[in-house]
């Protein structure tokens, strides 16, 4: 494995980890990015189960975004996942940027879900 793999690993296991210390019953809103797309879940890691997801592969959002790897459509994921999640009845969430640093595509998705109404 690259170098830049393996500081990619520890960074995802370093925010995993301080997130379990952490929860107290809270589900967790994980993102992951690639080069063309945004993902958005929300987890629950007491019973293994995912409770909303978003991307920018949905259906809904495709047809009105440009492209699927900018702010903007990062914005509109947020606020699709936090008004999945509001329909199930989830309001507090951890952000669990997994290895990614918090600018650009994450802080707008953040930024979007909690405009969508999760608290985080």
């Amino acid at each position: 494995m690259s170098n830049a793999k393996n500081l990619f690993k520890r960074r995802t296991m370093r925010t995993r980890a301080r997130l379990k210390r952490l929860t107290s019953g809270r589900p967790r809103l994980s993102v992951f990015r690639s080069g063309k797309h945004i993902y958005a879940q929300v987890i629950d890691d007491t019973s293994g189960s995912t409770l909303a997801t978003a991307s920018t592969l949905d259906k809904d959002l495709r047809s009105g975004l440009k492209t699927g790897a900018d702010r903007n459509a990062a914005t509109e994921v947020g606020k699709l996942v936090a008004k999945r999640a509001l329909d199930k009845g989830v309001t507090e969430v951890f952000f669990d940027r997994g290895g990614f640093k918090y600018h650009g595509r994450i802080k707008a998705l953040a930024d979007g879900a909690r405009e969508g109404g999760l608290s985080f």
